[in-house]
């Protein structure tokens, strides 16, 4: 095709062109790297020398006027465009086929996702959800829990204090002791009592603080869920059926547990929790230190010292009380190792859950 046949052909494709996405594939027809008039370009080396000159100055000549035609017909198509105000174009509309442009979605971080599954699992059988203080007091968080004064996570190297604060800087009488970061959920149940009377199931969730050195399976932050119940003739029994029936809902039904004694100063009897190993199925691996079992959470029947210091009658009510680490649990459920990815923010970690 010679440089005449091309003026021709273009000036027909201008007239036709109505949008201005048609006008970039038609600068793309004749002006692009593999346009019509690279074609033409590249015959000029196989030309005779002396026409050479003169037909490279058309070529020239031809891509000023090109150029020129273009921006004639873009300035015609804006004015077009700008008349119509918001009516775009037929051929501007957007192409409804082309994949969209996808949105980053936020989603419920993991931590919260098995707290909820914990509470609606205990809600379900008829606890009610409460919330509380993560500022406490000495008494709340020790002394109401029959935590003797010379117990070790009664020391500042055990305990977060807050300085030169006492309790009635929280409107309670000031001889509630020190107000400190509450070191456990257990202080729910000294809050949860002293303000309603039995019958009471009550799960509460929250943050607790330790000045504990981070490393993967400690961080001086973590979660903590604590659960007990209060009413006339409860047993131990209900204790196990309850805890049988959460570690089934949250493990899976094949989950085997056993109650080893222990020793917690709140509760009387006292026991330890645990169940065979989800990743050996109780045969012994590395994860559960071959011995087939991994503890999960602690529990017991609520001292009577307790009742005595919410002013429950400790002859007539009986409870039960447990408490449980999140991160534990999170850990367990999905086979993470190492508890600071909690806490960092990764993308790449969060969005698997």
């Amino acid at each position: 095709m010679d440089i005449e046949s091309i003026k021709k052909s273009l000036n027909g494709d201008l007239q036709k062109t109505e949008t201005l996405r048609d006008l970039e594939a038609l600068k793309v027809k004749y002006l692009g790297r593999k346009g019509l008039l690279s074609e033409v370009t590249s015959i000029i080396p196989t030309l005779p020398a002396e026409k050479r000159g003169a037909f490279g100055k058309q070529v020239n000549e031809f891509k000023m006027q090109a150029a020129s035609l273009f921006d004639d017909k873009q300035q015609a198509l804006n004015a077009v465009s700008a008349a119509c105000g918001d009516k775009a174009l037929p051929g501007d509309l957007p192409d409804m086929g082309m994949p969209g442009i996808s949105q980053n979605v936020g989603r419920t971080h993991v931590l919260t996702q098995v707290i909820d599954e914990i509470c609606d699992i205990f809600v379900r059988m008829g606890f009610q959800i409460a919330d509380g203080l993560e500022v406490e007091s000495e008494y709340n968080n020790f002394t109401g829990l029959n935590i003797p004064l010379e117990h070790p996570s009664r020391e500042a190297f055990d305990t977060f204090y807050l300085k030169d604060l006492d309790a009635s800087a929280l409107g309670r009488p000031a001889g509630d002791g020190k107000l400190l970061l509450r070191s456990q959920t257990s202080s729910m149940q000294i809050m949860v009592m002293k303000a309603n009377k039995p019958p009471l199931a009550v799960v509460a969730p929250g943050r607790v603080y330790r000045p504990d050195a981070v490393d993967a399976s400690h961080s001086f932050m973590f979660h903590q869920i604590e659960g007990f119940m209060v009413d006339e003739g409860v047993r131990f029994s209900d204790l196990k059926g309850t805890l049988e029936f959460f570690a089934k809902a949250v493990f899976g039904s094949d989950i085997k547990m056993r109650f080893r004694p222990h020793f917690f100063p709140f509760t009387e009897p006292s026991a330890e929790i645990d169940i065979s190993c989800i990743i050996c199925k109780g045969k012994g691996c590395p994860v559960c230190g071959k011995k087939g079992w991994l503890e999960i959470l602690g529990s017991g029947m609520i001292h009577p010292n307790v009742f005595s210091n919410v002013g429950y009658d400790p002859g007539k009510y009986t409870g039960f009380a447990f408490g449980m680490g999140v991160e534990r649990i999170a850990m367990l459920k999905y086979g993470i190792t190492d508890i600071r990815l909690f806490y960092e923010n990764d993308l790449r970690f969060l969005r698997q859950f």
